[in-house]
This record gives C-alpha cells, sequence and structure tokens, in this order.
C-alpha cells in the first residue's frame, strides 16, 4: 500500500488515482478515486452521481480555470509535476487557495521531492505523494526545513514585517 504525507503526517493512501488512459468501463462505483481531467471532461455527469468521493488530477499544462466554477465536486485535486523542475502547478495551487477559496485537499503528485516540500506547502499544498522510491518519513521532515518565513504567502498571508508590527 502506497503511503502519502497529509496533514503532516505519513498515512495510508485512500484514494484510487487512476491512468490518464482510463475508461468508465469497469470503474467502481463506490471507491474514492481521483480520476484525469480528461475523463472529468467526458463523463463529469456520470462522475458526479458515482457513491464515492472524486478527486481530479491535472497535468502541468492544464488549467484550473477551465474546472474553477466546479470545484465544490471535488474532495481532492492533483496537480502533477511531471519533472522536479517543472513548478508551474505551484502557482495553481496558490490560486486555489488564494483566488478561488478551495478548501479540500490539494496535493502534489508525480515528480515530488523533500527539498520540494516546503516550498510547496507555502503555496498551498497539504498532501504529498513523494515519488516511490523515496521514503516519506524522510520526505515528511522537509516540512520542517526552516522555522520561519519571510515573505506572504498561501501558508501565511502576512510578511513578517507585519506580524511584527502586529
Amino acid at each position: 500500500m502506497q503511503r502519502i504525507i497529509k496533514d503532516g503526517k505519513v498515512v495510508n493512501e485512500t484514494w484510487h488515482l487512476l491512468g490518464k488512459d482510463a475508461t468508465l468501463d469497469g470503474m467502481p462505483n463506490c471507491d474514492d478515486l481521483i480520476v484525469p481531467l480528461s475523463l472529468w471532461r467526458e463523463h463529469a455527469h456520470a462522475l458526479k452521481a458515482r457513491d464515492g468521493g472524486l478527486g481530479v488530477w491535472l497535468e502541468a499544462g492544464e488549467e484550473i480555470e477551465e474546472i474553477a466554477d466546479q470545484l465544490e465536486h471535488f474532495q481532492v485535486i492533483a496537480l502533477n509535476f511531471p519533472a522536479f523542475t517543472d513548478g508551474r502547478h505551484s502557482s495553481t495551487a496558490y490560486m486555489l487557495r488564494t483566488r478561488y477559496g478551495y478548501k479540500g485537499e490539494v496535493r502534489a503528485i508525480g515528480d515530488v521531492l523533500r527539498d520540494q516540500m516546503f516550498a510547496l506547502k507555502r503555496c498551498g499544498f497539504d498532501a504529498f505523494a513523494v515519488r516511490e522510491d523515496k521514503d516519506p518519513f524522510d520526505a515528511l521532515k522537509g516540512l520542517d526545513d526552516f522555522s520561519e518565513v519571510y515573505q506572504a504567502s498561501a501558508d501565511q498571508p502576512l510578511p513578517l514585517f507585519r506580524r511584527r508590527q502586529a
């Protein structure tokens, strides 16, 4: 069983992440599923009618604006990092939290490494599926790499100088 980091703890994964080529044929009705955006585009009505939890995942080139008016249907939004050098979804997570007020889980998937965890959390991620060849307990330590932050972000809307003035 895969383990993920969620809300600052290593936990067993309970959601099923469907691949890009997934179809509705044979899909379980009651499991918690994270479906690719392409499947959501084609079968949103049927997916909303399912009994289990529903999440969607976006590739690095897919824009959150396409589903911004449908966020209430998703308990999880997973954002794929195809390479650790591709940080486009950091902005997506930030927009989900600040512009769209999304309160559900924002999960980093793909090429997610310990060194990115602190910055990704600041952008609005609260769950991380680290690469399978990496230890999630070691990666968890990356969330505590720094004790203080100067800049404002999704996790701390006031910069340090404003907090000191208060």
